[in-house]
């Protein structure tokens, strides 16, 4: 059995760390190094860098910064943000990162998750997925949650999964920010249509989120930012509060 990870993210705009509530609102949130080094050293299973405007902007990716990160930190860390060609995905981990989140570009282009994967990999290709709920379904947005697609959340995770994608990583925009729990609803679902890992993103409020999540879900890892930004929950803490409803984790 996979053991659970806890996932700190960086959002980051203009070169700092960013956090908001259902992808609006945002607020400064600190330096992405001394937060990354810092969740390196406090026990953190991995960290995800999002460069969240690089796509609106279209831009590339911020390299000397995923470049000091990765100097920086001792875990696996996974960069997404503006990735549209295999030659930036190579150049993204020839910087440092172990892994690529791809979003927007693959909704545009499918094919690109399989390309990569064959390239690079399965293990370093994460799909991530935005989706809100729109009556009985969840639709898929692209550009940084800004744009809502033709994708439906089930459909357009089987599809990622049959391209090759190693994992999905999964944010409820209704929940983003909110500190209101895990959307355990979507996650559910989601589960019941894929057969390759996923991370939870969106609504970590509290210890027992975290908790509820690994208990009612599949989920094998829970990524947070605000509530490890403004050191509302330490992570040690909160593993500790894990292994005692017998969770397995990492410690």
């Amino acid at each position: 059995m996979l053991k659970k990870r806890i996932i700190p993210c960086l959002d980051i705009k203009n070169s700092r760390t960013v956090k908001g509530c259902n992808f609006v609102d945002l607020i400064d949130a600190g330096d992405p190094i001394e937060l990354a080094k810092k969740y390196s050293e406090d026990g953190a299973d991995e960290l995800v860098f999002l460069d969240i405007s690089a796509t609106l902007e279209e831009r590339k990716t911020f390299i000397p910064l995923v470049e000091q990160i990765a100097k920086v930190i001792q875990i696996p860390f996974t960069v997404g943000g503006g990735i549209s060609h295999v030659e930036q995905i190579q150049a993204l981990l020839h910087a440092g990162a172990d892994k690529v989140s791809l979003n927007s570009s693959i909704l545009k282009n499918p094919e690109l998750i399989r390309e990569a994967s064959e390239l690079f990999g399965a293990q370093c290709i994460v799909a991530a997925i935005d989706a809100k709920k729109d009556g009985n379904i969840w639709k898929v947005y692209s550009h940084g949650g800004t744009q809502e697609t033709e994708k439906e959340l089930l459909s357009w995770a089987k599809e990622i999964e049959e391209k090759g994608a190693g994992e999905i990583l999964l944010t409820s925009i209704n929940a983003d920010g909110t500190k209101q729990g895990f959307d355990i609803e979507m996650l559910q679902a989601l589960e019941k249509n894929i057969h390759i890992p996923f991370i939870a993103s969106g609504g970590a409020g509290s210890t027992e989120h975290f908790s509820e999540l690994f208990q009612k879900t599949q989920a094998t890892g829970a990524l947070a930012a605000s509530i490890f930004h403004f050191q509302e929950i330490p992570i040690q803490e909160l593993k500790a509060s894990l292994l005692e409803k017998n969770i397995a984790i990492r410690r």
